[in-house]
């Protein structure tokens, strides 16, 4: 967690939601850890993007909780996607109030006790009682909170098993790996739970990284990247279903002021890569797969 000066001591009031609080937590059992390697957790970011994860940088934090980062500002991850690490039903997806520190809050049950936190959103993107899969948008990074806790944005990530807080907040494990305390940087494999042997910048080549994707229900995945060596664009399509088969998907992109570029047939992993020159210039992008579509509006203008 990012804090601005004196208000680490404030945000160190970051407790549970109503559960008991006991000693610090003791490294996960070996058979929690089979568990939780059996959920298949991924990072909570679009499949493709590097993230910082920072488990000691404030006092509020309790042991194997991580805050991430990207961005070389403050606030440069500021309204990017955060995805569900792992299926589940949304079980909260409220603004904490007064009561903690979590502010924009969703968690995820993924049945047998686990589950997982995502705190500080800007915008939370689903309801409590909604299923949810592996990969799909939930909200998008920030900085609320509770009165007088002044911080930076970032994503608050939690895993936790049962109930008796603090010892339930579990090590969390990416891809089948633990992460790796203190701190790590990790390259997210969270492709909507998708066996699509192509990877986005692989489609898009040396030099792009992921900045946006939104889920095409079950049937795959629309991204947007980046360079910004040329500053040009690439969207991508991935399909999820009928790999090797081909079928009908697409991919568009779009720069304000110009003609839009669209990749459509029948494929069978991807459409695309399409890309454009749109240095500090509006972009519209979006793609189909499976007949499900996704349509952005002007965005990433800087």
């Amino acid at each position: 967690m990012k804090l601005s000066g004196a208000m680490v001591a404030g945000v160190a009031l970051l407790f549970s939601l109503g559960t008991t609080t006991t000693a610090a937590a003791d490294p996960a059992p070996e058979s929690e850890q089979a568990q939780i390697l059996a959920t298949n957790f991924q990072l909570p970011f679009p499949c493709g993007q590097s993230w910082t994860g920072n488990s000691s940088a404030s006092s509020a934090h309790r042991s194997y909780e991580i805050d991430f980062n990207r961005g070389s500002t403050a606030d440069a991850d500021l309204g990017d996607t955060v995805v569900a690490a792992a299926a589940g039903t949304v079980v909260i997806s409220a603004h904490q109030g007064s009561t903690n520190g979590y502010g924009n809050l969703v968690k995820i049950d993924h049945g047998s006790g686990w589950s997982t936190y995502y705190a500080h959103l800007n915008v939370r993107s689903v309801s409590q009682g909604q299923s949810v899969s592996q990969g799909q948008k939930i909200g998008t990074v920030g900085n609320t909170s509770k009165p007088g806790n002044n911080i930076s944005p970032h994503l608050h990530y939690e895993v936790r098993q049962g109930s008796s807080y603090p010892s339930n907040i579990q090590r969390a494990v990416f891809n089948g790996t633990t992460f790796g305390y203190p701190q790590q940087t990790l390259t997210s494999k969270n492709c909507g739970g998708s066996s699509n042997p192509y990877s986005p910048q692989e489609v898009c080549g040396t030099g792009f990284n992921v900045i946006d994707s939104a889920a095409l229900g079950s049937n795959g995945t629309v991204y947007l990247l980046y360079n910004s060596g040329n500053r040009s664009n690439c969207v991508v399509t991935l399909k999820a279903k009928s790999l090797g088969t081909a079928t009908a998907t697409s991919a568009y992109l779009e720069v304000q002021g110009s003609a839009r570029k669209t990749d459509s047939g029948n494929f069978s992993y991807y459409a695309g890569p399409v890309t454009a020159s749109a240095p500090s210039t509006c972009v519209k992008w979006g793609g189909s797969a499976g007949g499900t579509a996704y349509n952005s509006p002007w965005e990433h203008c800087d």
